[in-house]
């Protein structure tokens, strides 16, 4: 009965030196008890003889008697131990790859369920019991199951690693603390732990937050190209019925143009048919007459003859077909068929046109002029929607925004994505430049327009000279003056185009450019020309057209 009620307690069972159950249970005269070889190898390794439990000092190393009874009831818990481990094996799990194994286990190891810091060793459920219950075990550093607890321990010194220091960022024991960090700021492991989970948790949500911005554009790209594919499908659907329509329209153009020229052929035959049958009729008339003849002129009746003559005369076809021709032209036939179908394709490029047109207002911002670019001689509006020359030199600071020579200014937003869309009215100008340039552009001396020193423009000169600024030099054939321009930009496509407002139609296209910077509007009313070329520029409101 007694035995049964110590099975009920292991850790009366334990030695305080290996932490284990007794093996070969001995007592020392102060009657506490140890494992025999445990007590023998601490009084080995010991300079004095003391006891391990209650410290009291032997003078001389105490004689060591087998306590019997102690013996017989560990066997008795080391077997129920064993039974108590068979059995709680099978509802343990195993320690698997990549896991952290009980170091106390033998045979089959089973998965740790904590690691001690104090005793550099990780146990699974059973053999963690002892932590859990004893005084003396609770006191000791428990941790989720780690490998490598050695690690934990400084190399230099053999002791924990227990604080940091923040001067060298390393881990350190009390004893690197005492000999190589005395001047150092050196915090518990703990303080240290703690700020830096309080980093990590700000660095967490930083995380946190790009990846939900990642995930937003994720979105939004996918957004776009269910857009772009909608765009896509529209483009090609408007481009089938376009093309459908050119075809049926070339296809009817040609049928009437058979048709034309097959009646024409009828016509021919019909009218050749009938001079035809008039010559032939004409034909047999005179054979019969050159019959008639033929006998008269045998007739030796100089009456009858005399007579007969006038009647033959008389009777003779007058009609002359020296200019008759049955010949048809067809010359200038299919000209006129192919102008035809020109005119009808104009109709069709001038819808597409204005379609287009509308969708490029659809991306209109609002420009304002920028002052701190402006050339001295240029004087803007209060609102920034207007600028002419005034050939008078004004006293502004010289900052490196500023143009100094070409008299021209730029607007004050810039645009380094995605498309935009402004208008400029132009009218009662004999000169202008309008487009877009790189923020990095000269601003000072002469500038050259060209799309290599970073401008992409078109220009009026002497009031009817229409030019594109590209490289070289476009002359444009103009069918009417615009009075308001549109500028129309896709950063990413690299196109910047250039509308006639009020005709619908497109002037000019630069395409395949590359921009690696942000883009202004640019604009320059040109020089006044005493009076010639006052009107200013104006940047209009856009309305769909």
């Amino acid at each position: 009965m007694a035995a049964a009620n110590y099975l009920r307690s292991e850790d009366q069972f334990l030695c305080s030196i290996c932490l284990d159950v007794f093996t070969d249970p001995v007592c020392t005269s102060c009657g506490h008890n140890f494992c025999k070889n445990c007590i023998n190898e601490h009084w080995n390794t010991s300079d004095r003889y003391l006891c391990p439990m209650c410290k009291k000092v032997f003078n001389t190393r105490p004689e060591l008697h087998v306590n019997t009874l102690l013996s017989e009831i560990v066997v008795q818990v080391r077997q129920s131990a064993q039974q108590k481990t068979s059995s709680s094996s099978s509802e343990q799990q195993m320690s698997k790859p990549g896991e952290v194994p009980c170091d106390f286990c033998t045979g089959t190891k089973l998965k740790a369920l904590k690691s001690c810091l104090v005793c550099l060793a990780s146990y699974c459920e059973t053999h963690l019991e002892p932590h859990l219950t004893m005084s003396g075990l609770k006191r000791h550093q428990l941790i989720d199951p780690v490998e490598n607890l050695e690690g934990r321990m400084c190399t230099k010194h053999d002791k924990l690693l227990e604080l940091f220091c923040k001067n060298d960022q390393t881990c350190v024991c009390m004893l690197c603390l005492v000999l190589d960090h005395k001047v150092h700021d050196v915090v518990p492991l703990k303080e240290e732990y703690e700020g830096k989970k309080a980093e990590l948790g700000k660095t967490e949500a930083e995380i946190q937050q790009m990846i939900q911005k990642r995930r937003l554009k994720i979105q939004e790209i996918k957004h776009s190209v269910d857009l772009s594919e909608e765009d896509a499908d529209r483009e090609i659907a408007e481009g089938v019925q376009v093309f459908t329509a050119l075809k049926e329209s070339v296809e009817r153009g040609q049928a009437n143009l058979i048709n034309t020229i097959k009646e024409k052929q009828k016509t021919t035959e019909k009218q050749a048919e009938a001079f035809i049958k008039e010559l032939e009729q004409e034909i047999s008339e005179l054979t019969k007459r050159k019959t008639e003849v033929e006998q008269l002129s045998r007739s030796e009746d100089h009456l009858h003859l005399l007579q007969s003559v006038q009647s033959l005369k008389a009777d003779k076809p007058t009609k002359d077909w020296t200019e008759v021709s049955v010949r048809p032209s067809y010359e200038g036939t299919v000209r006129r068929a192919v102008a035809q179908l020109e005119e009808t394709l104009n109709k069709e490029m001038k819808k597409l046109l204005e379609d287009e047109l509308k969708r490029v207002q659809q991306y209109a911002v609002d420009v304002t002029l920028d002052p701190d670019t402006a050339h001295p001689n240029l004087i803007l509006s209060d609102d920034g929607k207007q600028v002419n020359d005034s050939d008078v030199w004004k006293n502004l600071p010289d900052n490196p925004e500023r143009f100094s020579d070409c008299v021209c200014v730029l607007g004050k937003q810039s645009f380094s994505s995605g498309r935009f869309y402004f208008e400029v009215q132009v009218k009662g100008k004999t000169d202008w430049d309008l487009g877009v340039a790189r923020e990095s552009i000269n601003r000072k001396g002469v500038i050259s327009l060209s799309p290599e020193d970073g401008y992409w423009t078109i220009c009026l000169r002497n009031g009817n000279e229409y030019k594109a600024l590209d490289v070289p030099r476009v002359l444009l054939s103009l069918m009417s003056r615009p009075q308001k321009v549109g500028v129309f930009v896709d950063y990413e496509e690299g196109l910047v185009s250039f509308y006639d407002v009020d005709a619908a139609a497109l002037i000019y296209s630069f395409t395949g450019c590359c921009f690696t910077e942000k883009l202004l509007p640019y604009f320059s009313p040109y020089v006044n020309n005493g009076g010639k070329n006052s009107a200013p520029l104006i940047i209009s409101p856009v309305g769909v057209n």
